[in-house]
């Protein structure tokens, strides 16, 4: 297991290092500039402005100086938040957006292999079709849609529950923006789950298990869940993202102070600095989950360790 992890850490570096140095010559070479906002700044201002912020040396000097920041954990300064480092920011909103977006994956994830285990036990019949009725909807509706539609029905119709603000933090405020972001995946790990056991069910193996008399409890949770949960495990790296990127839309849309607020004026704002810092933690975060997700599905099935 430990060369099996080795070898991901192996590929995750190198792939984090690309998505540093792709993000950072995209954002220079793209047009614009993050004081081209103020239109009747002085030239002289300006250029002291860039100076400041090293904008005025060479973009390959200006890319060393990011990678030598980032040995220190240093993102650099804000250019849309002066008195504040990359870093502070970051800090005051990644605990409620890891809050939000942990609590909306581990929300989906059970949910779905209920609904889906449901499904599959109840096949051609009426919770099976009511099942995939729902999770046909809730994948083709994006959580950007129904963050506006929760708002609506909790918050302004029935009145029970805040439609903006982090408050005091309990869970009325975050039970709509964490409800927006888990109904789409919800839908599709109930699909992937159903799809998977229905396969797994009709497997030789469990068959024989079957016609040796094992309790049908016993087959399903030996035999059939541990396979049929491999199919999620692959999903679940790629539903993060999902979830990362879906949790900016939703921070917007209901107000919190997440770092999603940060990511959308400092990519309005051209703040090379805090966009970097942000689009860099996204991206560990993501390889570092796709990790689990890979070690997860190598203890569930050896066999994924050798390819």
């Amino acid at each position: 297991m430990g060369g099996y992890i080795f070898k991901r850490l192996s590929i995750g570096i190198p792939t984090l290092l690309i998505i540093i140095t792709a993000s950072f010559f995209l954002m220079r070479v793209a047009p614009g500039g993050p004081f081209d906002a103020e239109v009747d700044l002085d030239p002289l201002v300006r250029a002291n402005l860039e100076a400041s912020y090293g904008l005025d040396q060479p973009i390959g000097t200006q890319y060393l100086r990011f990678l030598d920041g980032l040995t220190r954990f240093d993102f650099g300064p804000s250019t849309t938040y002066p008195d504040r480092s990359v870093g502070e920011l970051i800090a005051d909103g990644l605990p409620v957006t890891l809050k939000l977006g942990l609590t909306a994956m581990l929300l989906a994830t059970i949910l779905g292999l209920l609904a889906g285990v449901i499904a599959a036990r109840n096949r051609n019949g009426f919770l099976d079709g009511a099942i995939m009725m729902l999770a046909s909807v809730g994948i083709a509706v994006p959580n950007f849609v129904v963050a506006p539609i929760l708002t609506l029905l909790f918050g302004i119709t029935l009145q029970l529950l805040p439609v903006a603000g982090w408050g005091d933090g309990s869970l009325r405020y975050w039970l709509l923006p964490v409800i927006a972001l888990a109904l789409p995946q919800i839908a599709a790990i109930a699909r992937i789950t159903r799809s998977s056991m229905l396969e797994t069910l009709s497997a030789d193996y469990v068959r024989t298990a079957r016609a040796k008399g094992m309790p049908e409890r016993r087959v399903l949770w030996r035999h059939v869940m541990r396979s049929a949960f491999l199919p999620v495990m692959s999903y679940l790296g790629p539903v993060a993202a999902n979830v990362v990127t879906g949790s900016v839309i939703v921070e917007q849309i209901f107000s919190l102070p997440g770092i999603g607020r940060f990511f959308v004026q400092g990519a309005i704002n051209r703040d090379y600095g805090l966009v970097m810092g942000i689009v860099i933690l996204y991206a560990t975060v993501l390889i570092l989950l796709n990790l689990l997700v890979d070690i997860a599905y190598g203890w569930l099935d050896p066999r994924a360790r050798v390819k």
